[in-house]
C-alpha cells in the first residue's frame, strides 16, 4: 500500500518575506503584498530588540488606533507561544474606516514565517477569543523574536484596510507563565513617517512584477499556506496566499504561474482537485484563493494534499516549480509540523511558509 501511495504523490509530481503588507490604492485598502523571505534582522531592528525596555511606554505615538488585549501564554516544555487575542477597544467608527468589520492579523518576527489571524467580527467592540500558537521557540532564543500585530478593517468587496498595528518583543514574555498585556495600535498615518517602530524605510523592498532583482535572487521558491479545519462541518480550507521567489528557468522574465490543489486518498487515489488563476509576470505572485475540500473527521489522518506550482510556458506547455504535500504523506518536517497543528487549533487558520520540492 506505501509503494501505491509513493505512486500517486510521484504520478502528481511529474506532471509538470519588512514583507511590509501595506502595498495600497490612493483609498489604503490592500491589494498586494511584498514578500520578504529573509531571516534576518535589519540592523535597525537589531538594535531596537537590544535597546527595548521591560515597559514599552517609551514609545508613544501621536495618537492611536485603539487598544487590543491580549494574553501571552509560553511554555518551555513544548517551546510553543499560545497568543490570545481578545478583543480591541477604542477603535476607529464607521466614519473613519468605512466598515464595522474587524481582523487582526499576527506574524513572528523576524522570519516571517509563522503567521495567524483571527476570525472577522463586528462591531466598535470586537470580541475574537483566538488562539493562535508560534511553535519552536527554544527559550534561550525567545528574546530574539518579536510578534507583530495588525488590525484590519475588512470590505467583502473592497478588500482590507490596515488601520494600524504594534510589535511586541517576546523578550518581555515570562517563561512558563501567563500574561496579559493591552497592546497601543499606532495608526497607519504614523507609520509612514521616518519614525516608524518597523523601520520602513531599512526594511521595505520592491515587489515590482518586472523586477531582474528578483529573478537573480538566489532564494529558494516558497509558498505561504493556510490551513483551517473544522470537524463539525468537515471543511478543509486550504487559502493559497503569495509565493517568492519564482523563477522562469527556460528565459529570463517572470513567470506566469499557478497554483494546483489535490486531494488523495489513502493508496494515492485523486479525490478532488482544484487550481488557482494565472498570475502573470510575478515572481512573487499574491494569490489569496481559498479552496473548501469535504473531508469527514474520520478521514483527516488518512488523506494528503498535493500543492503544486506551475509556469504555464503557452496554451499547451507548462513546467513545474516545485510541489508540497501534507497530511497522510507529508513531504517535509514542515508540512508535518504545519498540518499537525491545524489538527490542533480546531477551525483557526494556521499559516506557514514551504519551501517547495523540485519534480
Amino acid at each position: 500500500m506505501e509503494s501505491s501511495i509513493a505512486d500517486g504523490i510521484s504520478r502528481q509530481a511529474m506532471e509538470g518575506r519588512l514583507e511590509m503588507e501595506t502595498a495600497f490604492t490612493n483609498q489604503g485598502f490592500e491589494v498586494n503584498d511584498a514578500t520578504d523571505s529573509s531571516s534576518a534582522w535589519s540592523p535597525e531592528e537589531r538594535d531596537e530588540v537590544n535597546s527595548v525596555p521591560s515597559h514599552h511606554g517609551a514609545h508613544e505615538p501621536i495618537c492611536k488606533c485603539g487598544d487590543l488585549d491580549v494574553i501571552f501564554n509560553y511554555k518551555a516544555s513544548s517551546q510553543k507561544l499560545v497568543v490570545t487575542i481578545l478583543e480591541a477597544r477604542d477603535i476607529p467608527d464607521k466614519d473613519r474606516s468605512g466598515v464595522n468589520t474587524w481582523q487582526v492579523h499576527t506574524v513572528l518576527m523576524p522570519s516571517k514565517k509563522q503567521r495567524g489571524k483571527t476570525s472577522v467580527q463586528r462591531g466598535p467592540i470586537p470580541m475574537f477569543k483566538d488562539k493562535i500558537t508560534f511553535s519552536k521557540l527554544e527559550p534561550e532564543e525567545l528574546s530574539s523574536h518579536a510578534i507583530r500585530f495588525r488590525l484590519y478593517a475588512v470590505h467583502k468587496m473592497i478588500g482590507e484596510k490596515m488601520m494600524g498595528e504594534q510589535l511586541f518583543y517576546l523578550s518581555n514574555v515570562s517563561q512558563d507563565g501567563e500574561a496579559k498585556v493591552t497592546l497601543v495600535l499606532e495608526p497607519r498615518s504614523n507609520l509612514s513617517s521616518a519614525d516608524s517602530q518597523l523601520s520602513l524605510s531599512a526594511i521595505s523592498h520592491s515587489d515590482s512584477a518586472s523586477s531582474t532583482q528578483s529573478l537573480s535572487h538566489g532564494g529558494v521558491p516558497e509558498l505561504l499556506v493556510g490551513l483551517s479545519y473544522n470537524a463539525t462541518t468537515g471543511r478543509l480550507s486550504v487559502e493559497m496566499i503569495k509565493g517568492s521567489h519564482f523563477r522562469n528557468l527556460a528565459i529570463n522574465r517572470p513567470p506566469d504561474t499557478y497554483g494546483k490543489l489535490c486531494l488523495l486518498n489513502s493508496v494515492g487515489q485523486e479525490m478532488s482537485r482544484c487550481k488557482t488563476s494565472i498570475r502573470r509576470g510575478q515572481p512573487n505572485p499574491v494569490y489569496k484563493e481559498t479552496f473548501i475540500f469535504q473531508v469527514a473527521l474520520f478521514q483527516l489522518s488518512d488523506v494528503t494534499l498535493m500543492i503544486s506550482i506551475y509556469n504555464r510556458r503557452s496554451m499547451k506547455r507548462k513546467e513545474m516549480i516545485g510541489w508540497i504535500s501534507m497530511g497522510q504523506n507529508n513531504s517535509g518536517e514542515e508540512e508535518q509540523s504545519h498540518w499537525q497543528e491545524m489538527k490542533e487549533l480546531k477551525g483557526t487558520q494556521v499559516c506557514r511558509w514551504h519551501t517547495l520540492l523540485e519534480s
